[in-house]
């Protein structure tokens, strides 16, 4: 299952815009059907409005409706991917907004070179819509 999803991951990262940091990611999301959305960093101009891989995969699979997910594989680099990519604070907040903490989170060099680690071990004490009741 990893190595699918890291596969995917790093087909999607081709299709990355990023002419200005030059750091493509790309990003599957596993949905609890099995089926799998993949997403990939789109830079702007104005760096405020940019959108990271695992928010692209997010909201494809949520405006698809899909609302429960069991693992992300991320891939990200420059030219080559040489270091593991983990989410940003940001897209650990969107992923947890709609992932419990068991989610698994493959950082990957390649099909062979991964680690896996959880959101709950990546957002520790984190705020989420029970935090509202």
């Amino acid at each position: 299952m990893e190595e699918e999803l890291i596969e995917r991951a790093l087909q999607v990262r081709k299709n990355a815009y990023a002419p200005y940091s030059g750091f493509r990611v790309g990003a599957a999301l596993l949905c609890a059907d099995g089926s799998v959305y993949t997403g990939c960093n789109v830079e702007s101009a104005a760096y405020a409005a940019c959108c990271c891989a695992e928010r692209t995969a997010v909201s494809k699979a949520v405006s698809e409706g899909r609302r429960s997910f069991l693992a992300i594989a991320i891939v990200g680099g420059k030219e080559q991917v040489k270091d593991y990519c983990f989410p940003c604070g940001v897209c650990r907040q969107v992923l947890r907004e709609f992932c419990p903490d068991t989610l698994q989170v493959i950082a990957a060099i390649s099909c062979e070179d991964y680690r896996v680690t959880t959101l709950g071990a990546l957002l520790p004490e984190s705020f989420s819509a029970a935090d509202l009741q």
